[in-house]
Formats: structure tokens, C-alpha cells, sequence
């Protein structure tokens, strides 16, 4: 990825790409945002990582770091999903292997017909969250007990028969990950994806080695405004049990750089300069409507909301997080925590925007920046 000194250079019009510097810029100084992070890339050219805000929050707080690094919540999805299918492409499991073959808590419950291919798409019937979510995270929950949980819950409908957001759903691939590897999830996406990709400020759960020294590493983290609900709580997104958690539906720590790399392995159909860790084929199914080929899921879940394999697909009349001006091939995902990402191999382009405000369920804001973004595209 080239750093170019113009903004046709990476084609982008100049007009069009200051006004989204100026509306990140405006967001961030009216306190809307605390901070944001932003990565454009076309064509293999970027003009670099921009930043906004804070680093910190507080009375006096500090600007935002250059090198800041970021809790993208569940933009990690779609990247442990890439890691599943990995293991799909080396034949160790298969799409449509029952996860009960590989974890045997999971063939009861109404989930003995329960499918790797329905956690990737959300339609397995498990919840977002658990309903004791709160109590596991005051309790300082392991992601084992995370999983035993899902696997004690009923499904609230039968897998491959609707679609429902399922966080739980990533839990449990994690644990996939992990039985069929032999390592934990985390040390398998560094091992396949992080280090040969060179995204050296990424990890899913930061180590302890994060926390020592005089300048610690989770002092670059850039500090969230919480929701109400996690004020004060032990477990909230800036505390360390979180941040060393490592949740695979939402635990990835990294920065807009090395998101970017990420970005340009997946419009290089899973390669980047001498590294591939992703075959071609790989990235194409992954980035496929997955819906289409399941008939009970509902018509409208099929034509509007389609999702590949981790990735959310073009929605079209849905302007949440991704704006309305993105193209029809175009997937990514957002984060809860404010951030989004999306590629579209038709413009050989990607955004990452990073932002420390919660913006759910609308993301007006990652909407804004986002149809600046595509509409500076020449």
C-alpha cells in the first residue's frame, strides 16, 4: 500500500475528500465523537492514516495519538470468520459439518442440526447476547464459560430457518477454532493472518505484556464513552478484563494501518505482496450472498439483508454504518463501539472509520463520513 502526497493521486477528488476531513474534524470538536481514526485506500495508494480528537477522556484531554490504537468490537467477526475458513480450506471441517461433531455440548438444546455454515450467516437461532451477559462479565467471565452458556441456552429457532444477529454464534467458533487447531483462537489469527500480514499492532485480547513497562502499549488504546449501562462497571470496554478478553465476537484490538493491510489482502483475493494466506476462492464464497441458497430463510432476509460468511453484504435502502452510496458488491462491517469498515472490489477501494462513540443501532455519523467517502471517489 503506497502513501501518495494527493488526494487524485489515490483517486479521490480534493474537494470532496477535504470535505470529509472537515466533517470528521467538526464531529470530533463539537464533542459528537471523542475521536476518530480514518484509512481510505484505492488502487493500492492511500494519502495515510487521518486523525481527530482525543486520545483520552476527562477534563483535560490528550489529542489522539498517531499510532492509536482502537477496540473495533465487532468488525472482529468477519476476521475470525476468514479464520474458520481456513480451516475449511486445509479439510479439517467443512461448511456444512454439525458443530456438535467437533463440541458434543452443542447437539442438544435444539441444536443437533446446528451447522458451521449457520454461525457464519446468523441464522443458528443463539441469541446476541446470553441473558445473564451481564452477570458472566461482573464475574469476570472466562470465554470457555461463554460457551458453555450458549451451549446450555435453547436456539430460538431452528438453524437455517431466519436470520438473527449472534454474537454467541462467534463465541462458539472461537471455541471451533481452537479444538481443531490446538490453539486458542487468538494465537491462531496471529500465527495465520497478523504476522504474515505484518499488522504488528493487532491482537485479539491484549497480552500482559501490553500492561508492562514504562510506556505501556494500552496507553496508545484510545479511551470510549460508554454507554450508561457500562459506567463504573469492571467490565466496561476500557477496563482491562475486557480488553484482555479476547471475545472473538468483539475483542480485536488494532489500528486503521493494520486494518488497512487486512483490507488489501481481501481485494487482493487473499494475498498481499508476497504473502498469501487466503485463497481465491476463499475470499470469493466469503464475500457471496450465503442467504440465496438457504430456502427456509425468509425472501426479504435473502434480497435485502444478505450476508456472506462473516461479512455483511450490500443492504440496499439500508443507510446504518455504511451510508447509501456504496456499491453493490461491496461487504464489511461495523463495531458497536463506533467503527466501521467496508471493501468494494468493483472500485479496488476500502474505509475504515474508528471512532471511541457508540453509535448503535443508526450509526449516523460512521454513515455521514461514509457516503463522503464513497462520493470523493472519482
Amino acid at each position: 500500500m503506497q502513501t501518495v502526497d494527493t488526494p487524485e493521486s489515490a483517486g479521490l477528488d480534493s474537494g470532496r475528500w477535504q470535505t470529509v476531513l472537515d466533517t470528521a474534524d467538526d464531529l470530533c470538536r463539537a464533542g459528537h465523537i471523542p475521536s476518530i481514526g480514518l484509512l481510505v485506500g484505492r488502487s493500492g495508494k492511500t494519502l495515510g492514516v487521518q486523525t481527530f480528537g482525543h486520545q483520552t477522556l476527562g477534563a483535560d484531554p490528550s489529542p489522539l495519538r498517531p499510532d492509536a490504537i482502537f477496540l473495533i468490537a465487532s468488525i472482529t467477526k468477519p476476521i475470525v470468520a476468514m479464520g474458520c475458513l481456513l480451516l475449511v480450506e486445509r479439510g479439517l471441517i467443512s461448511l456444512q459439518d454439525r458443530v456438535g461433531r467437533f463440541l458434543p455440548a452443542f447437539a442438544t438444546q435444539g441444536k443437533r442440526t446446528l451447522q458451521l455454515r449457520h454461525l457464519l450467516t446468523h441464522t443458528s437461532g443463539l441469541p446476541d447476547m446470553l441473558p445473564d451477559n451481564r452477570e458472566l462479565r461482573e464475574a469476570e467471565a472466562s470465554l470457555s464459560r461463554f460457551v458453555e452458556r450458549t451451549a446450555e441456552i435453547a436456539t430460538d429457532f431452528l438453524p437455517g430457518r431466519a436470520v438473527q444477529y449472534q454474537s454467541m454464534g462467534f463465541a462458539v467458533l472461537g471455541q471451533l477454532i481452537e479444538q481443531i487447531s490446538g490453539v486458542s483462537c487468538a494465537a491462531f489469527l496471529a500465527r495465520e493472518f497478523f504476522e504474515p500480514l505484518g499488522m504488528v499492532d493487532t491482537t485479539l485480547g491484549a497480552p500482559a505484556d501490553w500492561f508492562a513497562g514504562d510506556q505501556p502499549r494500552v496507553e496508545r488504546i484510545a479511551e470510549i464513552r460508554v454507554p450508561a449501562e457500562q459506567e463504573g462497571a469492571n467490565w466496561n470496554w476500557n477496563q482491562r478484563y475486557w480488553r484482555m478478553l479476547g471475545a472473538p465476537w468483539g475483542g480485536l484490538l488494532t489500528t486503521p494501518e493494520d486494518l488497512g493491510r487486512y483490507c488489501e489482502m481481501m481485494l487482493g483475493q487473499g494475498q498481499l505482496g508476497a504473502a498469501r494466506v487466503l485463497g481465491r476462492a476463499t475470499v470469493a464464497t466469503a464475500t457471496q450472498n450465503q442467504l440465496a441458497g438457504m430456502p427456509d430463510v425468509p425472501d426479504f432476509d435473502r434480497r435485502c439483508r444478505p450476508w456472506g460468511l462473516g461479512w455483511r453484504l450490500h443492504w440496499p435502502a439500508h443507510t446504518a454504518n455504511f451510508g447509501d452510496f456504496l456499491g453493490p458488491a461491496t461487504y464489511g462491517h461495523w463495531g458497536a463501539t463506533g467503527t466501521v469498515l467496508w471493501i468494494d472490489p468493483d472500485q479496488q477501494a476500502f474505509a475504515i472509520i474508528l471512532t471511541t462513540q457508540p453509535q448503535e443501532p443508526h450509526g449516523s455519523y460512521l454513515a455521514r463520513l461514509s457516503n463522503g467517502i464513497a462520493a470523493a471517489m472519482m
